[in-house]
């Protein structure tokens, strides 16, 4: 049987997901966590084959809580399961250790062949996307100058919401920070970038499809 932990701050997502799993007789939802402070405490305790988990979690990013997952259980595999397209986060995942990235919309035909690799030791990448995410991994490689690849995780989230239309405050109110963090962010964002306000930014998100 593969015991997984499901790390969602949405409840009514975590009951789908329990929905699909108790359709199959090898992978049981054993818990579940709504944040990354119950998750690690849930990894710690619990004889786990598997976790999966959301990339939007409020306070921390997903990206930092899986970083935290991969000290505390090198060779638990986790799971990504995120409302962003492929292109977008998950080279940042498979970089942070994650083994498989599943886009929430091709979860109900995807999840459980993809809990079913990843726990088996393999690393999962949705048919659709596996030439697309070549070309990430290896542009990836041949663009680390690029000016966003020197942008913290943290920094990327608020990046990814500014060039989204996002507000400082509406960020703010969706990664639970607050608004002069948030703002800070942005300055550094900014800095790093060498770009002086946020059309900049977009202009540049638009040019490399990280819209």
């Amino acid at each position: 049987m593969i015991k997984v932990l499901l790390v969602d701050d949405h409840t009514i997502l975590r009951d789908g997901l329990k929905q699909i799993l108790a359709d199959t007789d090898d992978i049981q939802a054993v818990d579940e966590a709504a944040d990354g402070h119950e998750a690690i405490r849930k990894i710690q305790a619990l004889a786990l084959d598997a976790v999966i988990m959301d990339m939007s979690m409020p306070g921390r990013s997903g990206l930092e809580l899986l970083k935290q997952i991969k000290l505390e259980k090198p060779k638990l595999p986790v799971l990504i399961l995120s409302m962003h397209s492929e292109e977008q986060y998950a080279v940042r995942a498979y970089r942070a250790g994650a083994a498989g990235y599943l886009t929430k919309d091709s979860a109900s035909t995807l999840l459980v062949s993809a809990i079913r690799k990843v726990a088996n030791g393999g690393i999962f990448i949705s048919p659709n996307s596996a030439e697309r995410m070549a070309q990430e991994f290896n542009l990836a490689r041949q663009a680390d100058n690029l000016p966003h690849t020197s942008l913290s995780n943290r920094e990327f989230q608020v990046f990814h919401l500014l060039v989204n239309g996002k507000g400082l405050t509406e960020i703010a109110n969706q990664l639970s920070l607050s608004v002069k963090t948030v703002s800070t962010h942005k300055t550094h964002i900014l800095q790093k970038m060498h770009m002086t306000n946020t059309s900049e930014l977009i202009r540049y998100a638009m040019k490399r499809d990280l819209l």
